[in-house]
């Protein structure tokens, strides 16, 4: 029997997700021909905002790469727009005057972003957010600065603006209703979006409407109806879409909002199928990826064979892809007579929920803050189930229904129906996975991820999938870690814990008790121990310098000619003309080639010989200068700006709360190194919001925040909170600084520490809980006694001096290339 021929115009995540389907159920009915207007393989579209901020690339988001194009025989057209179907001739043709004939079609075009068509809205530096081209666009803007003003507060116009802010740009949100997401959002959560933006540093304007877009050449700034003006280097349109239906409508299709289609996703004619942003329904269109993934499956089964399956319209619940915020909406939420509102409001973790009613059933959700109860609602709307018996304390959620659920945290998951959506990213319902292992006999995440999909696009589902897979494995389940290296099984987590649990208080004893597979370790797992025995038994385990690497062993940092550089601290930024005329003496005695100022306000002495480092640092000693620990899993530096001693916008005297800081927190070892910053006013001179823990001085004290990065990741600073004396704010860096190296693992920054343990229990430990940011402190306090010690000084006087001496002595006319230098870390 040949096969037929499946044209398909359009290569999104629904088509995508249609293929995958029919090779299942129909591997050799169709010769395939795909015609994609990007010049790309498919890719999941829901990850655009992740790789906009920077926590993903675009590899990471490809749902299908070459090979499976290939391996299905797929003739996929890159770059290739549709331009005309001739449904009496079966053809369809692309704008280069490339033609396919077809049996069967599918025309998946998508939606179009809708431009305000204000005077300017032209000018180069406007842009949609719709594909990897708008990503792209807003990088290229993001590493020119500046600011960007999106115009839309709705889902795609918020995570435009987090990623803008995360990448570096002043970001303004216009947007023309009261409150942000006000299709999905009531006005309550709502505010405390805004309310949470704003601290993020990104200004909102609600009712703001939009007159004019300013510029000659480019983008120049915004023009509001009220006279207002707003500079701007970029301007991201985020207004809505528009299903994409020109080309339907040419073929003679029948259009209304979009392409219209039955329920088993045919057109007005009966071999042309539409899905995706496209498709109308039933009078309805969809932008949210589960209902299209519907689609895809049941446009799938029709063309595979004689189907009875049908689309069926579903309440969508809707989550925010912005790091620390978190969100769930799902259902009516408008007002009514015959409607009952069950509100819930903790002020204080910034948290509400809100459950709409109607006769006694759920029929909307809105929860802000706390979102773990968003399934359980949506499952009661889904079902429509009677609440009359749990009126009372339905809006505390499914663990205070009865039942022992509390008790039993997978209880909650048990209690979902098989149709249960568990991965809103790629629309897998619980009872997929269920089905999944059963069938395949999977038993860890990786192969639950490769399979179904579920958990795999931007992971937030990770608990629920496990908690799906322990159900159903029974004892059979074990949650897999990845290993610290091959030389165990075991992951950092539980290394750590054991090491504690069981008074673990050497390497030796750590490799012999834990049972690791190789008698010395390796290069990887050494070091880490190294760590964890010095943050968990301070003043008890001796530190052991071979299992550092090469820079933290001589206390400098290799270059790539194998000479070092050495940068001596500077307290806050600050130094004097005697420090200053050592460095110069030392760099005119040891003939050092490069002197250069740092990003971190420090003086960076480039080119030394490892030979030479000890008489360096005596002379550096002797001025008074100790290490800056550049090389170190530490404190580098507190970055200061000049505050209220000097700027006239100053607030508090951040230079002198830098010292004390810088003072206080030097010679602690910790999981990786740690940048510190405290600026004189919101202005931010300093760049404390994209530091390990930052503080902002503001006329009622010190505003202190946490987790950000600007190196290979980027990533802005989340709110910790406000105090009022310099006391507190030593108190608490100390405390989050002690919480972190007790948990975190070798080599995690602070921001993936708190993305881990998660944001909500660093504020309840360090913030919320004196008591516990007391005890944190006091260990802190106590490892210091073990820390504080030079060791540019402790190498002076003779400490691992076997360091400093060569191997051998080489003529001078050997060329440096030609040595061997030691591999830096």
């Amino acid at each position: 029997m040949s096969k037929q021929r499946l044209v398909i115009i359009g290569n999104g995540m629904a088509p995508g997700r249609l293929l995958e389907h029919l090779f299942e159920a129909a591997p050799d009915a169709y010769d395939v021909t795909i015609f994609n207007a990007e010049p790309r393989v498919n890719y999941d579209r829901i990850m655009l905002s992740p790789v906009l901020s920077g926590e993903k690339t675009f590899e990471d988001i490809i749902i299908h790469g070459d090979a499976w194009y290939e391996g299905h025989g797929i003739t996929l057209h890159r770059g290739e727009k549709v331009t005309g179907i001739d449904r009496e001739a079966r053809i369809v043709t692309g704008a280069s005057g490339i033609t396919a004939a077809y049996d069967k079609l599918v025309i998946a075009t998508g939606s179009s972003p809708f431009i305000i068509p204000v005077p300017g809205h032209k000018l180069p530096g406007v842009l949609a957010y719709r594909d990897l081209d708008d990503v792209d666009g807003m990088l290229r803007a993001a590493d020119r600065g500046g600011r960007a003003v999106v115009i839309g507060g709705g889902l795609l116009g918020l995570e435009a603006a987090a990623g803008l802010k995360t990448r570096g740009m002043d970001v303004t949100v216009l947007h023309l209703m009261p409150t942000l997401m006000e299709r999905q959002l009531d006005p309550a959560a709502g505010y405390l979006l805004q309310k949470e933006l704003e601290s993020r540093g990104i200004e909102v304007r609600c009712g703001a409407n939009t007159k004019a877009i300013l510029g000659e050449r480019e983008v120049e700034g915004v023009e509001l109806e009220d006279g207002t003006i707003i500079d701007a280097s970029l301007v991201v349109m985020a207004v809505g879409i528009r299903p994409s239906v020109d080309l339907a409508r040419e073929a003679g299709l029948e259009v209304g909002r979009g392409i219209q289609t039955d329920f088993a996703m045919r057109t007005s004619d009966p071999d042309i199928f539409s899905l995706g942003e496209c498709a109308e329904v039933d009078g309805r269109v969809y932008g949210l990826v589960a209902p299209l993934y519907q689609m895809a499956k049941v446009a799938a089964e029709h063309l595979s064979g004689v189907s009875e399956a049908a689309f069926t319209h579903a309440e969508t619940p809707t989550k925010l892809k912005v790091t620390g915020i978190n969100l769930y909406s799902v259902g009516d939420f408008g007002d009514g007579p015959d409607r009952e509102d069950v509100v819930l409001r903790d002020a204080a973790r910034g948290s509400y929920r809100r459950v709409i009613l109607q006769d006694n059933r759920v029929i909307g959700a809105v929860l802000y803050g706390d979102v773990a109860d968003g399934m359980w609602y949506n499952e009661l709307l889904k079902s429509g189930e009677d609440v009359s018996k749990m009126r009372d304390t339905l809006i505390f959620g499914q663990a205070h229904q009865g039942g022992g659920v509390a008790a039993d945290p997978l209880a909650a998951v048990a209690n979902l129906s098989g149709d249960a959506e568990i991965c809103g990213c790629n629309g897998i319902c619980k009872g997929k996975i269920v089905q999944a292992i059963n069938e395949k006999g999977l038993t860890s995440l990786g192969e639950v991820r490769a399979h179904t999909k579920a958990s795999a696009s931007c992971g937030t589902c990770t608990g629920l999938v496990e908690s799906v897979m322990a159900l159903t494995l029974g004892d059979g389940f074990a949650k897999k870690v990845e290993g610290m290296c091959g030389c165990t099984d075991l992951g950092h987590g539980e290394v750590r814990r054991l090491i504690k649990a069981q008074g673990l208080k050497s390497i030796p004893a750590v490799m012999q008790e834990l049972e690791w597979k190789s008698s010395h370790g390796c290069a990887k797992c050494r070091p880490a121990l190294n760590y964890y025995l010095l943050s968990d038994w301070p003043g008890e385990y001796k530190d052991d310098q071979q299992s550092r690497f090469i820079n933290e062993r001589v206390h400098a940092n290799i270059q790539k000619d194998g000479t070092y550089s050495v940068v001596p601290r500077m307290w806050g930024g600050m130094t004097s003309s005697d420090e200053l005329r050592a460095i110069a003496d030392v760099v005119d005695k040891f003939a050092i080639p490069d002197v250069k100022v740092t990003g971190g306000q420090r003086i960076d002495l480039l080119g030394v010989k490892k030979e030479d480092l000890p008489a360096v640092w005596a002379d550096l000693n002797a001025a008074g200068l100790v290490s800056g620990h550049a090389y170190a899993k530490g404190l580098r530096t507190v970055k200061t700006c000049v505050g209220s001693t000097w700027c006239r916008f100053g607030t508090q005297d951040s230079t002198g709360l830098g010292i004390k800081l810088e003072k206080f927190l030097w010679g602690s070892w910790t999981p990786a190194k740690v940048k510190l910053a405290v600026t004189g006013c919101p202005r931010n001179c300093a760049e404390a919001t994209c530091k390990d823990i930052g503080v902002i001085c503001v006329e009622s004290g010190y505003e202190i925040v946490y987790g950000g990065a600007a190196g290979l990741h980027i990533q802005g600073t989340t709110k910790l909170g406000t105090v009022a004396t310099e006391e507190e704010v030593v108190e608490i860096a100390a405390a989050m600084t002690q919480m972190y190296r007790e948990q975190g693992f070798y080599l995690e920054r602070i921001y993936k520490w708190a993305d881990r343990v998660g944001y909500d229990t660093v504020k309840a430990a360090i913030f919320d809980d004196l008591e516990s940011r007391r005890a944190y402190y006091e260990r802190f306090v106590l490892s210091q006694k073990f820390s504080q010690s030079d060791p540019w000084s402790e190498r002076v006087s003779g400490v691992d001096k076997h360091e400093f001496k060569p191997l051998a002595v080489f003529g001078e006319d050997l060329a440096p290339a030609t040595a061997k230098v030691e591999p830096a870390e």
